[in-house]
Parts: C-alpha cells; structure tokens; sequence
C-alpha cells in the first residue's frame, strides 16, 4: 500500500460532498435528490451539475431547498463530476448518478469505514441491481471485489461512481475524470487509483442502481473503443509494475482485436488496420 501522509479523520473532517451530475433527467432526479436528503448522516452538502438539460430539470430543482446547483452547456458527465469536486468543500467526496437511488445509511457507513479505517482512500458498497422494473443478481463476472483489483478491472469496470466514496485529496493524486472520454470515463479513473491503491468493499448493498433507459452510457455501443484509450495511457505514462503493465498489455491485444473484428463487420477498413497495427505494436514489445 502507498504511503500516506497525515490521513483525514472523519471526526475532524466530517462533511462529506455529495455531486450528482445530471443531463435531461428529470423524470428520476428528484427521486435521486430525496434519497441524498433521507440519508441518516446529516453532515453533507449536496451539489447537482446540470450538463445543459433541456427538460424540466431547471423548474425541478428550483423548487429544491438546501441543494448547491451548478448550471454548464452540455460538455458531459466527466466535466459535470470534475465542476462539482471543484466546487465541493468536504474532505470526502461521494458520486450519485441522477437515475440511481441510496438506502438511508449509505452516507453513514462508509463514513464510519472512513473513521475506523483511517489509512483508506477510497470505498464502495454494494448494490441492488434493477433493470427495468426488475430485480437482478450481478453475474460473477461483475462480482466486487475488495484491495488490489486492478488485473480483474481491466476487463470491465468493477466500481460503480454512486457506491464510492473517495478522500479528496486522492483526486490531486491520480487526476479528475478525463473529459475525452464520453464513455467509460469511470473505467478510466478507476485503474488509474486501482493501480496504486486498495479499493475496498463494504459488503451491504446501499445503492439501488436502476438500468434499462435509453440514455444510460453504459449501454451504449462500441465501449471497448474508450477502455483501449485508458489502457493505452496507463502504459504510455508508466508507473505500473511488470505485472500490471503486462496484464494491461493483454488486456489491450484482446479488445483491439474485439473492436478490429466488429470494424471489419461494418466495413471500416482503416479504422479496423488502426487497431490491428496497434495490437501488433505492443505484441511485438511483449516479446523484447
């Protein structure tokens, strides 16, 4: 584990900033705002960035009392997440995506995680799964886990931004999300902390992550295409151990050869030979 330098206690800092970024949401952002209000640890201040929504959003959240709103054009939800730390005044930070929900003690537990476990930086709980209406059990692929992690994160993004809660001072560490990306912009950030820091897990599903809608990024097509362009950064600034750096260049081989062959499919031919030239680059430096 890195070393840490004067660890902040919750006891002496016990505000937590709550930001939850949201786009054309309104149909479930008030549902997200109430379950922030109903949590039984009042110490937090709560931040909402609207990323340029179009719907009754603005109208909604006027009628919102003890809310801070940040109002931007439509720049996505990594420059939504990066206003609200900037803005946020607590030592602890903790993420809510507009269409999940929190169980009343999520705030309070991993405070108390924070305070019993004063060397940590990071956290997450567990979650109940819905997906259009319904209830569903994770596979054991999407299993979490609690330490080091990083080899099995390269696969798929095993934390989730509304279970989190992370110290602040870890952002001035690894960076704010990468607002290139606009997708896996979590992915990307996760192993850049996984790499260096434990991420430890909180067995008590505090978070009700609700899927299926249109809108949700993680549906989205072609995602492999963003998870190559954080792998390739890890490799390209260093600092990973041998192991690390050669389960990410596997990893990086096996999606460039995913998004090469779904290029072929729909006739991309140049992007497809970009991929291909890429995975043979770092075969080949496998190999020296």
């Amino acid at each position: 584990m890195q070393a840490i330098n004067n660890p902040i206690d919750v006891r002496d800092d016990p505000l937590i900033s709550v930001i939850i970024p949201t786009y054309n949401r309104s149909w479930c952002l008030k549902e997200a705002i109430d379950s922030v209000s109903s949590q039984t640890y009042k110490q937090y201040e709560l931040i909402v960035v609207d990323d340029g929504s179009t719907d009754d959003t603005k109208k909604l959240l006027s009628q919102c009392n003890g809310i801070s709103v940040i109002r931007q054009t439509n720049q996505g939800v990594s420059t939504a997440r990066n206003r609200g730390i900037a803005a946020s005044r607590g030592g602890l930070i903790a993420f809510l995506d507009s269409d999940d929900l929190w169980l009343p003690d999520k705030l309070a537990v991993q405070a108390a995680f924070f305070d019993q476990n004063p060397e940590a930086m990071i956290c997450q709980t567990q979650e109940i799964w819905i997906r259009n209406g319904k209830q569903l059990n994770p596979k054991n692929r999407h299993r979490k886990a609690s330490g080091y992690f990083f080899e099995r994160s390269l696969e798929l993004c095993l934390v989730s931004p509304s279970a989190v809660m992370i110290k602040r001072r870890l952002f001035d560490e690894v960076g704010y999300f990468d607002e290139h990306l606009p997708a896996c912009e979590d992915y990307d950030l996760w192993l850049r902390i996984g790499a260096h820091w434990p991420i430890f897990l909180i067995d008590d599903s505090l978070v009700v992550k609700r899927g299926g809608h249109a809108d949700q990024l993680s549906s989205a097509p072609g995602l492999d295409q963003y998870r190559i362009q954080s792998i390739l950064k890890l490799l390209e600034n260093g600092g990973l151990s041998r192991e690390q750096q050669s389960a990410a260049t596997d990893m990086l081989l096996k999606k460039c050869h995913i998004v090469a062959a779904g290029c072929r499919k729909r006739g991309k031919i140049e992007e497809m030979q970009y991929y291909l030239d890429l995975s043979h680059k770092y075969s080949d430096s496998l190999q020296l």
